[in-house]
């Protein structure tokens, strides 16, 4: 059997008696940072009397996973086999989905157990009452790239989720105040630790007031989405139009995905 385990984002009381129960009976664990599991190890075992068998550590993460996966003796899984992430949800910008490709693959019974997620807690934070949104993780570092990316956000109409280090998160907010300085943000760090704390306003104004805030810790940022107006025009709309056949062209084809040579010949046919 293997079990992903989600672990605590802040505070180790988040922690849930099931996972406590699986990781007393675990043979062997698949860690993202051994020293980070045995460090939480032990405190559950202050914390929560937690006591572990003689367990098997093994280190399985963003680098590795691959060629840890492709190592496996599949007689493993006869024992409690469990995998940790450092913090939050296996998986979800963590390691783990290679893991449950292998077990889907082997015919290996798994399961993924609730639990911690930053991404679903800043959501139901935020304030936002649309019951659909997007989750990004973390965006690219590279600038050209990063553009791109951030461009697609503010423009597919949904809230979006994103992940930032506390390092990046001042030019992310300069970055979305210069294409969008109105756009609401919710920006959250540290959650569920001491110094969690979170910000409800316009890309303009949390450009303007991080210029002098602690940006120490993790923080989640939630773009509020902008519905575009549908349009309803048609292809007769725009043939009806008394604009030249090659503008008219250029317009078809966006809305029919045709060429525009291709839909310009159909017109001059059409008016033939």
């Amino acid at each position: 059997m293997l079990y992903l385990i989600p672990t605590p984002i802040g505070n180790i009381q988040d922690i849930t008696l099931r996972t406590l129960e699986i990781l007393s009976n675990a043979d062997i664990l698949f860690c993202e940072d051994t020293r980070v599991t045995k460090k939480l190890l032990g405190i559950l075992s202050e914390k929560f009397s937690l006591k572990c068998k003689m367990q098997k550590f093994y280190s399985l993460h963003s680098h590795n996973e691959q060629s840890v996966i492709d190592s496996l003796d599949i007689k493993i899984f006869e024992k409690n086999v469990v995998y940790l992430s450092d913090a939050g949800m296996p998986c979800i910008s963590d390691p783990g989905v290679k893991l449950i490709q292998f077990a889907q693959k082997q015919g290996i019974k798994y399961e993924v157990l609730p639990g911690a997620n930053a991404a679903v807690t800043a959501y139901a934070a935020s304030g936002f009452d649309e019951k659909e949104f997007l989750f990004f993780g973390f965006l690219p570092h590279k600038s050209k790239e990063r553009k791109t990316f951030l461009s697609d956000i503010l423009n597919n109409g949904y809230n979006t989720i994103l992940y930032e280090a506390p390092h990046r998160i001042k030019q992310l907010l300069e970055e979305i105040a210069e294409l969008s300085p109105k756009r609401e943000l919710f920006v959250q760090k540290e959650i569920s630790k001491i110094h969690q704390k979170w910000y409800k306003n316009s890309a303009y104004n949390l450009k303007k007031l991080f210029e002098t805030e602690n940006l120490k810790g993790e923080w989640v940022v939630i773009i509020q989405g902008e519905k575009k107006e549908v349009s309803n025009i048609t292809k007769e709309d725009i043939i009806s139009l008394e604009i030249p056949k090659k503008q008219k062209a250029k317009l078809l084809s966006k809305i029919t995905g045709k060429s525009v040579k291709e839909i310009y010949e159909e017109l001059v046919i059409r008016d033939s």
